[in-house]
């Protein structure tokens, strides 16, 4: 195409900022990890990137010193930061200070060590190595704390090892903190060892089977609407709302009739997740109880669910 003086010419708003870009590299010569101007002037890489922004504020991976000197240091928002930056960092000598790290008594911490250890390479998973020792110690440490913790440490883990560990520990463990926090891990693992979780639901501690019942919706596979209909008439009100919660969430018709149990409970809170469940279910049976419940229930936030549940089925 022939073009004169006269011909407007537009250029594309990326390709203009292309051109743009490249005018402003030409005036640098790059060497190395520095970027030098046309008038002498040189600039360090960071520099080059960043500017003039302090230094601190910069994200940089971490060293092994600085690893290690914040696991002892034992200031949470240090380790936080500096485990996240470390994440790709092999540092062998830095497994033992983290792994200790699995048993202080900030969760959050806990939870981040556990993160970083399970991307290492070498040094954590070989026998005798730090996760085959969180097992044991879940199985046979005499503090109950420190095998809560270990159970916790499993979870995040993501190993399938840890399956049958915690699922023992549910069964066996005597101390209702670890038994919990053994459910919680289930849950993290996505897996239910050996109908571990259904017994859990049946424990004599309440924890236990709040956990289960609300970590039950998680794992694949597991529909145990047996041991769910049993908690129907639990003594503990949250864990009959989060039964009728489950229920709902399963979708199982054979929970019909615990649900329609749990319109009657005298807690408006459970009545309400009861209703929304039946909902749920599309059941041409809760007709009548839900009609029942939008005109005659004492409380308006049940009625309004009632209504709303009805034209659902």
């Amino acid at each position: 195409m022939k073009i004169n003086k006269n011909t407007k010419v537009s250029v594309h708003p990326l390709t203009a900022a292309a051109i743009a870009l490249g005018v402003t590299l030409a005036a640098f010569s790059v060497g190395g990890n520095d970027a030098k101007a046309t008038d002498g002037t040189t600039f360090g890489g960071t520099a080059a990137i960043y500017g003039n922004i302090n230094p601190d504020s910069i994200e940089s991976l971490s060293t092994g010193d600085r690893i290690k000197s914040v696991a002892a240091g034992r200031t949470p928002t240090a380790i936080w930061q500096t485990l996240e930056h470390g994440e790709k960092v092999e540092c062998l000598d830095c497994i033992p200070s983290v792994s200790e790290l699995l048993y202080d008594p900030n969760p959050k911490t806990r939870e981040i060590s556990a993160w970083w250890l399970r991307r290492r390479v070498l040094g954590v998973f070989g026998p005798g190595e730090v996760y085959e020792q969180t097992i044991n110690t879940l199985a046979s440490d005499p503090d109950p704390i420190r095998r809560q913790y270990a159970a916790n440490a499993l979870g995040e883990f993501l190993a399938y090892p840890g399956i049958e560990a915690v699922s023992t520990a549910i069964d066996k463990d005597p101390d209702a903190r670890v038994r919990t926090a053994s459910v919680y891990a289930l849950g993290r693992l996505g897996a239910d060892g050996s109908g571990a979780l259904g017994r859990a639901m049946g424990d004599a501690d309440t924890n236990v089977k709040l956990a289960a019942v609300r970590i039950a919706s998680r794992i694949n596979g597991f529909k145990d609407i047996g041991a769910a209909l049993k908690l129907a008439a639990d003594g503990d009100v949250h864990v009959r709302r989060n039964t009728a919660e489950l229920l709902g969430a399963w979708r199982s018709k054979d929970g019909f009739d615990g649900l329609v149990q749990m319109t009657n409970d005298a807690d408006p809170d459970v009545r309400n997740a009861a209703t929304h469940s039946l909902g749920a279910l599309h059941d041409q049976r809760a007709v009548p109880v839900l009609t029942n419940l939008s005109q005659n229930d004492p409380s308006s936030l049940v009625r309004d669910q009632a209504t709303i549940a009805l034209r659902r089925l």
